[in-house]
This record gives C-alpha cells, sequence and structure tokens, in this order.
C-alpha cells in the first residue's frame, strides 16, 4: 500500500526520504483528457525501478492513480496537459538509514503542457557540466538530479536545452532529454548503459525504428559525429514534447528533418 498526496491539497511530509536523501523516483507523463502518451511504458518503468530501488509498489496502483488523477485534473486544462508521479521510499527514519516495512509516498500534480516546439528545430549548446552515471543507478528517472539541475541554469531565452558529455568526452543526453543522430544508413544512439534517464520516448522510438527495420548503432556519440558531414539530423527525445529536431549545437547548423517526428508521432500512443 502507498500513502497518496495530492500536491493541490497538501505537501509530502516533512521528514519525507525523498525531500531529505532523494530516495525515490518520478515519472512525467504527457496527457490528453483522461488519456496519457505511453502511459503503459511510464507505469512499467516505474514499477520495476522503484524495485531496483527497493521500494515496494506495484505497476496496479500506478494504474489506479493515474485514472484517479485524469478525473481530477483533465477538466483544468483545455489543450492537453502533464501529469507527474513523484514515489519516494517514505517518511521516518534515523539518517540514511530507512525503517523495515515503511510505505511509501506518491505525491500526484497536474501541470499545463509546455507550448509546442517549431518544427524548424531547436538551439542547443554542449554543457559544460559533465554527467556521472553510477552503474548501479543506470537509466533510472531518481530523485538525485543535481547534475541536471545545474547544467539546466545556462538555459536561457536563445536556448531549448544543453546536451551533456561525460568524462570521456562522450555525448551522452540532454538535461531532459535522450539523443539519436540519422546518419546516411541508418541511426545512432548513445548506449542504454551509458544513459542516467534511459527515456521511455527513447525506447519507443528504437522500438519503432526496429519494426521498420531500420539499422540502430548503440555506441558512444561524439561531436565528431554530429559535425560529420553524413549527419541528416540530431534529433532530443522527450516524452512530453516528443521528437525535437535540432538545428543548431553549440553555434553550427545541422539539417532538419521532419520524418523522424512523422513516424514516431506521440500522440499516436494515447491510452
Amino acid at each position: 500500500m502507498i500513502n497518496l498526496f495530492w500536491a493541490d491539497e497538501c505537501g509530502l511530509p516533512a521528514n519525507d526520504r525523498g525531500l531529505a536523501y532523494g530516495d525515490g523516483l518520478f515519472e512525467t507523463i504527457r496527457m490528453e483528457g483522461v488519456r496519457g502518451a505511453l502511459l503503459a511504458r511510464h507505469l512499467e518503468r516505474m514499477s520495476r525501478d522503484a524495485g531496483r530501488l527497493g521500494i515496494a509498489v506495484s505497476r496496479n496502483e500506478l494504474k489506479e492513480v493515474c485514472a484517479k488523477a485524469a478525473e481530477r485534473f483533465s477538466g483544468r486544462y483545455q489543450d492537453g496537459w502533464v501529469l507527474k508521479l513523484l514515489l519516494t521510499r517514505g517518511a521516518g527514519g534515523r539518517g540514511y538509514r530507512s525503517e523495515v516495512g515503511m510505505r511509501p509516498n506518491l505525491l500526484v500534480s497536474g501541470a499545463v503542457l509546455p507550448p509546442p516546439v517549431s518544427p524548424l528545430g531547436v538551439a542547443v549548446d554542449l554543457s559544460r557540466v559533465a554527467l556521472t552515471v553510477h552503474p548501479l543507478f543506470v537509466g533510472i528517472k531518481s530523485l538525485n538530479r543535481l547534475e541536471q539541475v545545474m547544467a539546466s541554469r545556462e538555459i536561457n531565452d536563445s536556448l531549448f536545452e544543453v546536451v551533456m558529455s561525460n568524462h570521456e568526452g562522450h555525448l551522452v543526453e540532454g538535461t531532459r532529454t535522450n539523443l539519436i543522430l540519422k546518419i546516411p544508413d541508418g541511426w545512432i544512439t548513445p548506449p542504454k548503459s551509458s544513459l542516467a534517464v534511459a527515456g521511455v520516448m527513447r525506447q519507443w522510438v528504437l522500438d519503432s525504428l526496429h519494426e521498420r527495420g531500420e539499422s540502430i548503432v548503440e555506441r558512444p556519440l561524439t561531436m565528431a559525429d554530429v559535425l560529420d558531414p553524413g549527419c541528416r539530423g540530431l534529433f532530443l527525445l522527450n516524452s512530453v514534447q516528443g521528437v525535437v529536431p535540432v538545428r543548431e549545437f553549440a553555434g553550427h547548423h545541422l539539417p532538419v528533418d521532419s520524418g523522424l517526428a512523422t513516424i514516431c508521432n506521440l500522440l499516436e500512443t494515447l491510452e
């Protein structure tokens, strides 16, 4: 069983472990009315990764909460909205050590949908903040996001996103996006083992391209790959805003291709 909290009524307890230690994880889901984009994948990831952290929550519990949230929030927004689920281990415990049998806390909120992104592409830059991914937490959308917070301070009105690289200089992901590069004979994307967040949008795009028989290589991505004359386009993948083409990266102009956004239309995944 979970303790359910509605963000428009109250916050989490002051001794919540998510607040104290980042001990938890979250999901943000694109909603249209009462339906969610890639909803099943979001719920599967949260329940799976909660298990990796030793937080007891079932997919069915999360599904029931999403249904309640859809009824609660959908009427407040005209043109889509964003559902956020923030799950923590619970409240209490002495120091870092948690108590046995704690009941998880789930904070649920709704928010207005961000404005749509221009199909002509966005400008991004390379972050000065290096991304370090601990092997134990690869891919988990945990509450420990300080590197992304610091990197996002570099975003200004002229930038949509900054891309973070690891200590080896490989491009890994944006503060809130995954990356995929189009080349003449297929696609390149950073390997899942290198990601701080393995996005549900990223996996759906890869699955969709596989079904079309397109070649996808998961390997380290470099700036040289992006600036290579063979580059056919760099795309940011986000489960709220979908496929976002990049027209300018760190002052370099890139080709813009709308094909991937057409193939992978996020609104076609509503359920």
